[in-house]
């Protein structure tokens, strides 16, 4: 299984990352016995942010389902960390997506499309996941997206 979904991401054009750091006073992951509830995970790629900025104003929805997908990737990186790989892995359970952006912008399930079209063309099924989507004034470092994640595994 882990290698598959190694092999399913190189399809994709996606090498995961380390772990992205965390910027505050905070667990990266903690687990309850078969739950696994990941820290939100900001859109880094090469060690910073990839897009700056707020949905509706710096931003358009493409750019914004962009810095989804990069959460993504910052989630399996972090999925990766936690279990040391992903051979215990059962199922994303739910991510919960947290949209920079202006009042009166009305596409923040369109940007959360970017993250979970890819957490399933990565994982399958296993990638198939119950989702709240929500806009928000602003994020930390001035990210357009956050992405926290909870994971079943196998082992306990």
């Amino acid at each position: 299984m882990s290698e598959l979904i190694e092999r399913r991401l190189l399809e994709l054009g996606v090498e995961l990352p380390p772990p992205a750091p965390t910027v505050a006073n905070y667990l990266a992951s903690v687990r309850i016995g078969q739950l696994i509830f990941l820290a939100g995970q900001l859109p880094f790629k090469d060690g910073r942010l990839m897009a700056m900025g707020i949905l509706g104003r710096e931003l358009g929805t493409e750019a914004g389902k962009l810095a989804a997908k990069w959460c993504a990737v910052n989630v399996l990186a972090e999925i990766r960390n936690t279990l040391g790989g992903f051979a215990d892995l059962r199922r994303i359970v739910k991510i919960a997506v947290f949209v920079a952006s202006t009042p009166d912008y009305t596409e923040q399930h369109l940007v959360a499309n970017g993250a979970s079209d890819f957490l399933v063309a990565a994982l399958g099924e296993r990638g198939e996941h119950a989702r709240s989507t929500i806009g928000v004034a602003s994020l930390p470092l001035n990210a357009p997206v956050e992405i926290e994640a909870i994971i079943e595994a196998d082992r306990i």
